[in-house]
């Protein structure tokens, strides 16, 4: 009785852990891609203004590409260590 209650103890640890990496890494991919959409806003913005606004707009959308690149990375890196 003590060693079946000890295997599904593990088990459910290790089952928690899959689930908290597959949390992160769903939430990261939902970060990028929103950083991505924002990034396009601004592109279109950006197309559309004239200075100085222009340059504000491709600055921001400078800004939400790196910000969609670090959150894809992230993701990326939470997709590895799922089942480790």
């Amino acid at each position: 009785m003590v060693k079946q209650w000890l295997v599904l103890a593990a088990a459910a640890i290790v089952s928690n852990a899959a689930f908290a990496q597959v949390g992160t890494t769903v939430k990261e991919g939902a970060k990028a891609t929103a950083e991505t959409a924002k990034e396009a806003g601004d592109n279109v913005k950006a197309a559309v203004s004239s200075e100085p606004d222009k340059a504000i707009d491709k600055s921001k959308a400078k800004a939400h590409k790196a910000k969609a690149h670090a959150h894809a990375k992230a993701a990326k890196e939470a997709a590895k260590n799922i089942g480790k």
